[in-house]
């Protein structure tokens, strides 16, 4: 099981241990409001807890910050059982309050109103002071005056405090009401204790956007290398390229292209790499796709066909795995076939448990007394093919037929 999978299933897990303990603590709250009465003042205190430990819990799943603004919106004004409330949000530019979220309010206003942030708006003091305001009886109200968007809506008392966060003063939390009655004290602690909530959840969501920021950074940053790195060893394989074409002998040629052929490995598997950052394995059969295009590229007097399985491997594997292949094709089509060309077959495939990675060619074949071993002491190719079979864990075998095969299980 992939790391991913046993990380989703964590998570998949620990949500359903917080809807869980959510629904018992609602269960909880139910019973001890019907054992006093949803009529008394202690079972009124009651909901009001019970809707703070509900935002509780949705505060922490919430994917955005215009959802927890809704959320709060909805639980101030059902906790106090009011028919309005708002989420005011400090402009420093535009040095006003603008209603970011809202219950009860008619069309348009969330989103778009705001509110002044002089003393003489509760909204204003609670912002500028921190203190809270109650204003139980507007129409006679002789410290603050009423805003027009609140007479509108018949508003008659409302409660204000302030919301903090990391970064200071963020807003403001209000609940209004165009019903008679009071708001208390105990009301106040409940809209404050909301309004800590909504702080502590804006300190979070202002993380989470740091690091998705620093990881997008992070991103264009690796890329640009990556794209850096991947022109410096196109360079330098052109370079070998060219140098191979003037060479004044066979031997020195064949040197320098094999050279190319590695770097070019390199590149295509750094390549791949830096795009699949984010998984623990490399798609090895996307690898050899690309490897065996860019090689036919280079080898432009061979065929090769591949036919790859979905196969995934470590990125150091990765790296060992395409050099492999490399060597593997570059040997074929620089021994099998004459100035005329041919084909070369490459396949990954999985067989007995084991990743098996096999290429043929139809070409003259091996000599009668070829040996892997006996090869390896004299070809730094085959030597190479060697090595690299053994740090995936693998062995190399070679049949004769029409052409040769070679056949690597690792």
């Amino acid at each position: 099981m992939s790391r991913r999978k046993i990380d989703l299933e964590t998570k998949g897990a620990e949500l359903v241990e917080t809807a869980d303990v959510q629904r018992t603590n609602q269960e909880s709250f139910a019973q001890a409001v019907d054992a006093v009465g949803t009529g008394s003042v202690l079972g009124y205190r009651l909901e009001q807890q019970a809707a703070l430990s509900n935002f509780g819990m949705e505060a922490l799943k919430s994917a955005s910050v215009s959802d927890l603004l809704d959320q709060a919106a909805k639980t101030a004004a059902i906790g106090m059982r009011a028919n309005l409330s708002k989420i005011l949000e400090y402009r420093s530019a535009e040095n006003d309050l603008l209603v970011r979220a809202g219950i009860g309010w008619r069309a348009g206003v969330v989103g778009t109103a705001t509110f002044g942030t002089d003393l003489e708006s509760p909204a204003g003091y609670a912002f500028h002071t921190g203190s809270p305001v109650i204003s139980n009886h507007l129409e006679g109200e002789d410290q603050f005056r009423t805003p027009q968007l609140m007479v509108e809506h018949g508003v008659k008392r409302a409660i204000n405090v302030l919301i903090t966060y990391e970064g200071g003063r963020w807003g403001v939390l209000e609940v209004d009401s165009s019903s008679g009655g009071e708001f208390e004290a105990a009301d106040l602690a409940f809209l404050q204790g909301l309004a800590n909530f909504v702080g502590v959840a804006l300190n979070r969501q202002a993380a989470e956007d740091r690091l998705s920021k620093a990881l997008k950074y992070q991103k264009v940053l690796v890329q640009e290398a990556s794209h850096r790195v991947k022109n410096s060893l196109a360079i330098l394989s052109g370079i070998l390229t060219l140098r191979a074409k003037s060479s004044q002998t066979a031997r020195e040629a064949d040197a320098l292209g094999d050279a190319s052929d590695r770097v070019i490995a390199v590149a295509r598997t750094h390549d791949l790499l830096w795009r699949e950052a984010s998984n623990d394995m490399i798609d090895l059969g996307m690898l050899l796709s690309d490897l065996c295009r860019t090689l036919g590229d280079q080898l432009d007097h061979i065929d090769i066909g591949c036919h790859v399985e979905d196969i995934e491997a470590s990125p150091d594997d990765a790296a060992s795995f395409a050099l492999l292949v490399t060597e593997l094709v570059t040997n074929a089509a620089k021994h099998a076939y004459g100035p005329g060309g041919g084909t070369v077959r490459v396949e990954l495939v999985k067989a007995g448990g084991c990743r098996v990675l096999t290429v043929a060619d139809k070409g003259k074949g091996l000599a009668a007394d070829f040996s892997i071993e006996t090869a390896g002491k004299d070809s730094l190719g085959m030597s190479l093919i060697q090595a690299l079979a053994h740090s995936l864990g693998g062995t190399v075998e070679f049949s004769r037929g029409v052409g040769t095969r070679f056949t690597v299980r690792f």
